[in-house]
């Protein structure tokens, strides 16, 4: 696959890293199973191995991944959650690494919900926006604030308070 204008392309040992205008990203690969190298402006992922059924699965899935990082560090990725809540009024802040979600059904103690590295987190209201150059980091920061707001041992028909992916893109 061809190396998109603005970006660069650094293989060392069983890792590749790719640098772009929205930052950089780093993916490690098996070794013993793949062979990614780099011909001029061109990245290739082939295997020595005989071309079996899994071979050909993480040829596939590693070009995938190296797809998606050409994406992530040129235009990016981005997710929109929307807070719905009909007992308690919820706040949103993003302190740190967290984000805490305060006065969640009533609860006197803020739910955490974790962000990955390299992810920005943005609260306006009841709206909150993920984006980062990671697709993997961002859909996993956005079901982090979706599991923590998950309701447990009361009745969902009632109780639909919570986080809820709207958007993607």
């Amino acid at each position: 696959m061809f190396i998109p204008d603005g970006i660069s392309v650094e293989l060392t040992g069983e890792s590749i890293r790719v640098k772009g205008p929205l930052g950089t990203l780093e993916k490690r690969f098996n070794s013993r199973l793949l062979k990614v190298e780099q011909k001029g402006n061109e990245v290739i992922v082939s295997s020595d191995k005989k071309l079996t059924r899994e071979v050909l699965s993480s040829v596939k899935t590693t070009e995938a991944h190296i797809r998606n990082m050409f994406e992530g560090v040129q235009k990016g990725y981005e997710k929109k959650l929307v807070c719905i809540f009909a007992h308690f009024p919820v706040s949103l802040e993003v302190k740190g690494s967290e984000l805490l979600i305060k006065n969640f059904l009533g609860e006197r103690v803020p739910r955490k919900a974790k962000i990955m590295d390299g992810v920005k987190v943005e609260a306006k209201g009841s709206e909150l926006i993920v984006s980062g150059p990671g697709k993997e980091d961002v859909g996993q920061t956005a079901r982090n604030i979706i599991n923590a707001t998950k309701v447990k041992g009361r009745d969902q028909r009632i109780f639909q308070d919570g986080i809820y992916l709207v958007e993607t893109g």
